[in-house]
């Protein structure tokens, strides 16, 4: 089955607001050719979260529809999701205003799993 590649705009138009963004296109995309799901696929499922959620189809939409695909194929556990949440919440309350968030930052970093 062919798909037709992701439509792109001009150079001049700003795409990804955040580098977060640009990370959860990436994902996304590599996720994609790795066989896990088709973008006819993922159309559907971003377009079922955002008629669920009643908000655009923004990153974080993109993020939250990636987990729900990985979850339903358990590539990803969702108390493994939780916890890797709460690890981001924890690192980014420990890292200085201005540097990136790291997942080391976070203070109970040796009890994540996987």
């Amino acid at each position: 089955m062919s798909e037709d590649p992701i439509p792109f705009g001009s150079a001049a138009d700003t795409v990804f607001a955040e580098p977060w963004e640009a990370q959860a296109f990436a994902l996304v995309v590599s996720l994609h050719d790795r066989g896990l799901f088709g973008w006819s696929e993922w159309a559907q499922a971003l377009g079922a979260h955002t008629r669920q959620t009643g908000r655009a189809a923004d990153y974080a939409a993109w993020l939250a529809t990636l987990e729900g695909l990985l979850s339903a194929r358990a590539v990803v556990t969702p108390e493994l999701l939780a916890e890797r949440r709460a690890a981001f919440a924890r690192a980014a309350a420990a890292t200085p205003h201005g540097e990136p968030i790291l997942l080391t930052n976070d203070p109970q970093a040796t009890a994540l799993p996987g």
